[in-house]
């Protein structure tokens, strides 16, 4: 069975971490790119516009940021964020991998581009991983496990295994440049 993998908000360049044989891609804007399928939704108001457990793996680079934490609807309010990850947990099959890289704090790139609404700091996932995860008491229903969270930089994370070379070229830059390592790095698995 082919795996699929989707990344979401990925322009004319989706990723693929897993090197997936079928590549999705979700946008604003659908691209013609050959051998990817897109579907346009935008994330922060809409679902993900897939059927349920459907992909083995779903990545998010440079793009969590810009979903915003919370939004007015009518006399109520909405929390587009933690729909998002609902949804990416309701598309993912069961053990799916949630593959996200994002500017987090205290980097200055989570906080220099005006579009970033949403700053990521290095426990935001725990509010969705574990069956007493926090972000239920906000309506998350799903549950995610963590297998790694680790600053990161960012041209060495768009391949999800890491080789011993760049494990140790990683490690020796946190230790003589610690502020190069300006994203975080999500390996989340669906719990279902």
């Amino acid at each position: 069975m082919n795996k699929k993998t989707l990344d979401l908000g990925c322009n004319d360049h989706p990723r693929n971490p897993y090197a997936c044989p079928e590549l999705y891609g979700v946008d604003l804007d659908v691209h013609d790119i050959q051998n990817v399928i897109y579907r346009q939704a935008n994330l922060a108001l809409e679902p993900i516009p897939f059927e349920d457990n459907y992909f083995d793996y779903v990545s998010a680079f440079d793009f969590i940021e810009h979903i915003p934490r919370i939004l007015p609807k009518d006399n109520t309010t909405r929390l587009p964020f933690i729909e998002l990850m609902d949804e990416i947990w309701r598309v993912l099959k069961p053990d799916g991998i949630f593959y996200a890289v994002t500017p987090a704090y205290p980097s200055a790139e989570a906080f220099q581009d005006p579009t970033h609404v949403n700053i990521i700091t290095r426990k935001t996932h725990k509010y969705f991983c574990g069956d007493q995860a926090p972000g239920k008491m906000y309506g998350f229903k799903g549950q995610f496990e963590a297998l790694r969270t680790e600053f990161v930089i960012p041209k060495n994370a768009f391949v999800a295994e890491q080789s011993t070379g760049q494990f140790l070229y990683n490690l020796k830059y946190r230790l003589i440049n610690p502020r190069r390592f300006t994203h975080l790095l999500w390996e989340l698995q669906a719990k279902k």
